[in-house]
């Protein structure tokens, strides 16, 4: 190999261009380290070499890796991505130019981490435990709201404050927990249990904002299976609004920060309020419109003509009743009438047959007598007879007639009875009349000074209207 001395004019050798790359590649190949970095320029597809830049605050790092060991270590390099890589420097001959050839590459830091937290989402979605199916809705006006977060920190002031203002009425449980750190996963995931446990209807899972790194127990494979199995809703507010956690796609629902989480679960008090009015006011019409419907119903059956004249339901039944009785009355004078005019024709024919027989010998006329005798009597008992018949017949008939009608009778004389203002009378009531005799069932009927009269079981009161008071 060429030598040359440092810090002389006169050169030992001289050598090329080409010897002298070759020499900085020989001397920076055997140069292996481990280089942290941001990827500020990401491989471009389809080449046979992986071409990145990595960069610092001070200096950029051109790396290069063969395409099919990129594409088996798994790691999609994206700009902004913190990596760390082993490998060694090299020269390329043509350029001048140096790249560091990349022999192993891995996430480092919060991209690691990154990582990890996509393959947790990519096998929890292929379980179904962030479809949307799965979650459950929040209870619309919830007796007892558990809280798990810090006991210490401005979450949980802000997340207590929020309820307090919003829907005083709930009971807080609250479950102090660690957010972050070793066995934060652990603790948030039994204080969830207990909370469940101790009646809660839904439970906030909150905690304030912080870097990636301080968010990662909320990533936890553990905590997730645990807000999936907690037999209530629960609702995450973890961090600021572009914080995405697994325990957020994992929640019943997700609030960007603690204190929207709090408005989720807590109904306003004032909308309630004005809710309850509105449906106070609305029930209150109904109930209104329906008094003023019976109103109007009672109105009408008091206007029928029923309750102004009772009695004038029996004016049919006792117009035919008096009829009957009419018809029956003549039906016996025109029997007896008829029968009195045969009675007189067989007198004048026997006078008229006295007269003739007269005139015979005494004998003829014994004779003629004895056999007047004999059909004179005959005569007779014949309409007797016949009217005795007719008599028993139309008594028979009558009954038979009269007996429907009675029972009629009865029964209708029952219910005028009982209907009978008389009646009410007598048990104790009595009924106001104007001076024209009107019954009297409104204040609006009469005036102060007014006379009216007062009508009890055994007799009438003479009033005079001092003042009408209406019912409140």
């Amino acid at each position: 190999m060429p030598s040359y001395t440092r810090g002389s004019q006169e050169k030992a050798d001289t050598i090329s261009v080409s010897q002298a790359v070759s020499l900085a590649k020989a001397a920076l190949k055997n140069v292996r380290v481990r280089v942290i970095g941001e990827v500020s320029e990401a491989p471009k597809p389809g080449y046979k070499m992986a071409h990145f830049t990595l960069k610092d605050r001070d200096a950029t790092l051109p790396c290069k890796m063969w395409g099919e060991t990129y594409i088996k270590n798994g790691v999609q390099l994206q700009v902004g991505m913190s990596v760390e890589i082993s490998g060694y420097f090299d020269v390329y001959p043509k350029t001048g130019s140096m790249e560091f050839y990349v022999y192993s590459l891995e996430l480092a830091g919060e991209g690691y981490l990154r990582m990890e937290v996509e393959k947790l989402k990519q096998k929890l979605t292929a379980e179904g435990l962030l479809s949307d199916a799965r979650k459950r809705p929040l209870p619309a006006y919830p007796e007892t709201i558990g809280l798990v977060t810090s006991p210490q920190g401005a979450a949980v002031r802000d997340v207590l404050r929020t309820l307090r203002r919003r829907y005083p009425l709930a009971q807080i449980h609250l479950a102090g927990v660690k957010v972050e750190g070793e066995g934060a996963p652990e603790g948030l995931a039994q204080a969830l249990e207990a909370t469940a446990a101790s009646g809660a209807e839904v439970i906030l899972l909150v905690r304030g904002g912080g870097s990636y790194e301080s968010l990662m127990p909320f990533n936890d494979e553990g905590l997730a299976r645990a807000i999936a199995a907690c037999p209530v809703p629960v609702v995450t507010g973890i961090g600021h609004e572009p914080d995405t956690t697994i325990a957020d796609l994992v929640a019943d629902k997700r609030a960007s920060t603690p204190t929207a989480a709090a408005e989720v679960v807590a109904p306003d008090i004032d909308a309630l309020r004005m809710t309850i009015n509105h449906l106070c006011s609305k029930l209150t019409e109904a109930q209104q419109r329906q008094i003023d419907n019976l109103q109007l119903r009672v109105e009408r059956i008091e206007a029928r003509s029923f309750f102004a004249d009772p009695q004038s339901i029996f004016l049919e039944a006792a117009q035919t009743i008096d009829t009957l009785t009419l018809r029956l009355s003549s039906a016996l004078p025109k029997s007896l009438a008829a029968d009195r005019h045969a009675c007189d024709m067989l007198a004048i024919r026997l006078r008229a047959n006295i007269q003739g027989a007269t005139k015979q010998p005494q004998n003829e006329v014994e004779r003629l007598t004895g056999i007047f005798e004999q059909k004179l009597r005959h005569t007779l008992d014949r309409p007797k007879t016949a009217i005795s018949s007719c008599a028993t017949q139309l008594k028979s008939q009558g009954k038979r007639l009269l007996s429907p009608f009675k029972e009629s009778i009865a029964k209708q004389a029952a219910r005028l009875e009982d209907l009978s203002p008389v009646a009410v009378i007598a048990r104790g009531y009595a009924i106001a009349r104007t001076d024209k005799g009107a019954v009297i069932g409104s204040i609006s009927q009469v005036r102060p000074q007014e006379s009216i009269s007062i009508q009890v079981r055994d007799g009438t009161i003479a009033c005079t209207v001092q003042e009408t008071i209406g019912k409140n």
